[in-house]
């Protein structure tokens, strides 16, 4: 996996509000928060370009940050990010701290590896993108892999299928429901062909009309 590190640096803020943001944005500044142990919630300010930059490595949302703001480095999780609904803007993020010695809940991205070749008439569905995970910091894997080498016809690849790393957890299997919850990650199954498509193709693949007959004979009859 890879051993990217990210650090940003951030400014502490002192307003507050939807005004205030609003002109941090207009200023090319993201506004976020940074919250979580012992210490009180402090609300930041980042610079825009840089934060698009960092974004730009899928590590960074499942990855510890450091975040740089007045002099001081904090360790630190991201945990919510909002976007504008079509423009290429960072509205807010939302930052959690993090302490060595206490897990953290994180959602991270699943890879897929050796997928087999698919035979026509079959398709191979992903069911799940990402995956939540409890862990140390220290512990955080960057992604998960899912191997569909035995993947088959029919067959699924389910989250206690996951080889995780030392120290990591699967949320959803963590209670004792490890059955109730195994949900499935991937599967291949035949594509089914509805009645419709199939009248399509047959139209389509039907051999054209044969020219309509001549009236020679009505004339020459005449």
């Amino acid at each position: 996996m890879s051993q990217a590190t990210f650090e940003l640096p951030a400014e502490s803020r002192a307003t507050v509000g939807k005004g205030a943001s609003r002109r941090l944005r207009h200023s090319d500044q993201v506004p976020a928060i940074l919250y979580g142990g012992k210490e009180k919630p402090m609300m930041l300010t980042l610079a825009h370009r840089k934060v698009m930059k960092a974004l730009e490595n899928e590590a960074f949302y499942s990855h510890i940050l450091t975040l740089e703001i007045d002099g001081k480095k904090h360790k630190a999780v991201l945990k919510d990010l909002q976007r504008h609904p079509y423009k290429p803007v960072i509205m807010h993020m939302d930052f959690l701290r993090v302490s060595a010695t206490e897990k953290i809940n994180m959602h991270v991205p699943l890879h897929f590896i050796n997928e087999p070749t698919i035979e026509e008439g079959t398709m191979l569905s992903k069911h799940m993108m990402e995956v939540e995970i409890r862990c140390l910091p220290g512990n955080l894997p960057e992604f998960l892999e899912v191997d569909l080498t035995k993947v088959s016809l029919d067959h699924a690849i389910h989250l206690t299928e996951i080889k995780l790393p030392a120290g990591v957890e699967l949320v959803a299997l963590s209670h004792g429901h490890a059955h109730d919850h195994d949900s499935a990650l991937a599967s291949i199954h035949k594509v089914r062909v509805s009645a419709e498509d199939t009248e399509a193709e047959e139209s389509n693949e039907a051999p054209p009309a044969p020219p309509a007959a001549s009236d020679k004979s009505s004339k020459d009859s005449n």
